[in-house]
């Protein structure tokens, strides 16, 4: 019995040695605790029964450990949590944030522990077929944009030395240009149209003339927004650039007086029915009624960047100066960006070519995708100008409120989505005052597409031919085409079933294909036309 005492006084106790690992493993992470160590070493009886003397030696340096990693862990978690210490004096708060330590203490213990399970759920691989486009890509968009920045630096490098700088500022601004003054008074005389849209509307408004009347006179007036700049081209050789120019704000106009006039007509005949008792749906604004004309709405509507026509329109409350001020920077950088690659790229491109359609076709096709890489590269910068900067720019400066210029037309599927989400403004005037009108009249969907296409081929060809003086109609066929090929790919989309499938497709029909024969076959006749081939 005295070897029995002897040795189980000099010899650590179960609990003891478990406390002692607790303390050094707790001394390893700071901000634990040996609360609960501590209150069940204080509560077990010592070994020898119901001796009352004091603890062994190794119990009481297990113990002490403890007390030390204890009182670091408090003022560790008191340096951690200043608020906390200062406004939580009662020790029931303190033994709390102990238990919720411990309870950390636990999970490391037991979390990756060897026998803890490393495979706990069925994952896709990011890069798979159905988690690819739920994953954020933003690593490869940068890397891509690196890429594209190292590539065509070298292939810019490389093409200076070999041909030198080849920008000829004579096919965008010739000595002729500065003195296209009557391009310039065309532009200029421009709001006549709508001063006479306003005065016409005023006069149906006090009711003078009868709505036949009213009807005619606005086909008058679109129809002389758009002959008048017509004639003016045709009329003075002038630089292309100004030419196109002037199109584009004439056909800007003429869409923005169709949407004056349609709208204020349906705004007479609604007027006319509330007067006689019926009742507004919730879809329309009860504030536009009764109609009335402001020539300050018309010049507003005249100035913001919509081509639909509304009395007012949502408004930001201030304009971003600073804001406005980078936007012009970069639409500066990025015009010149689309300038030098035209004349540095597709012009040469261009130059040693033959004409599509009458050349080899083997030859031809090299011709094209050769000169789809730089097409892709301009069309994607005059998008960005256009529809993203100087739009923005615009409504910032004017505080228009909707901004919703483009979708994310980039992952469309079908060339019909294309058309749907890259120009919103072109296409709710469509909506608007085309689509719906012609559906209203019993008009089928089929027809009423091809009218709107129609339209719109219209107008791209005389955008584009008049300015440079031929009519080969190319632009007219091209928009046309995409009738059939908005079938074609719907159709594709509907057998594949995979968004992937049709986005490709639409950006090798649309992009790599399409446009470049476009261009290739306007830009080679112009060359042709002023005798630079």
């Amino acid at each position: 019995m005295a070897i029995a005492d002897m040795l189980e006084s000099t010899t650590p106790s179960e609990s003891s040695l478990s406390d002692l690992d607790a303390s050094r493993f707790l001394r390893r992470r700071p901000g634990a605790t040996t609360a609960g160590v501590e209150s069940e070493t204080n509560l077990r009886p010592n070994v020898r029964g119901t001796d009352s003397s004091p603890p062994d030696h190794a119990g009481a340096n297990g113990l002490s450990a403890a007390k030390r990693c204890e009182e670091d862990i408090d003022r560790n978690y008191a340096a951690q949590n200043p608020n906390l210490t200062e406004t939580a004096k009662d020790p029931g708060d303190k033994a709390e944030s102990r238990g919720n330590a411990k309870f950390d203490v636990s999970s490391v213990i037991f979390a990756y522990r060897p026998s803890a399970p490393a495979h706990k759920r069925v994952t896709e691989s990011p890069l798979s077929s159905d988690a690819i486009f739920r994953q954020s890509h933003a690593g490869l968009f940068n890397l891509c944009i690196v890429v594209l920045v190292a590539v065509n630096s070298r292939l810019i490098i490389e093409n200076l030395m070999k041909y030198g700088l080849l920008i000829q500022t004579g096919f965008w601004f010739s000595s002729r240009s500065l003195r296209d003054w009557p391009l310039l008074m065309c532009c200029l005389s421009l709001p006549v149209f709508p001063l006479s849209a306003f005065l016409v509307e005023k006069l149906a408004l006090q009711k003078y003339i009868s709505e036949p009347v009213i009807v005619f006179l606005h086909i008058i007036i679109t129809t002389a927004t758009v002959l008048y700049p017509v004639l003016m081209i045709l009329r003075f050789d002038s630089a292309v650039l100004s030419g196109v120019t002037l199109m584009a704000f004439a056909s800007i106009t003429w869409l923005k007086l169709v949407s004056y006039a349609h709208t204020n007509h349906d705004m007479r005949k609604i007027s006319r029915s509330v007067n006689q008792g019926d009742v507004l749906p919730s879809s329309l604004d009860s504030n536009y009624y009764p109609h009335n004309v402001s020539f300050k709405s018309l010049v507003y509507f005249m100035l913001a960047p919509t081509l639909c026509y509304q009395p007012s329109y949502p408004r930001t409350t201030h304009i971003r100066k600073g804001w406005v001020v980078r936007q012009f920077i970069k639409l500066i950088i990025f015009t010149g960006v689309m300038g030098f690659i035209i004349e540095q790229y597709i012009n040469p491109i261009v130059r040693n070519s033959q004409h599509p359609l009458k050349g080899n076709l083997l030859y031809a096709t090299e011709r094209i995708l050769k000169l789809s890489v730089p097409n892709l590269y301009v069309w994607l910068c005059m998008f960005y100008c256009l529809f993203h900067l100087w739009l923005n720019i615009l409504a910032e400066l004017l505080c228009f409120g909707d901004r919703e210029f483009y979708k994310d037309w980039w992952n469309a599927k079908t060339v019909e989505e294309y058309w749907r989400m890259w120009n919103m403004p072109v296409h709710k005037w469509m909506v608007r005052h085309v689509y719906f009108p012609c559906l209203r009249n019993g008009i089928p969907k089929g027809v009423a597409v091809v009218i709107a296409f129609l339209i719109s081929a219209v107008f791209h060809e005389l955008c584009i031919a008049v300015p440079c003086h031929m009519f080969k109609l190319w632009a007219f066929i091209g928009i046309m085409f995409q009738v059939p090929l908005v079938w074609i790919t719907k159709y594709l989309q509907d057998v594949f079933q995979n968004s992937m499938v049709g986005n490709m497709i639409f950006w090798s029909i649309f992009s790599i294909l399409g446009q470049p024969m476009s261009v290739l076959l306007y830009y080679h006749d112009l060359m042709n036309r002023k005798g630079i081939d």
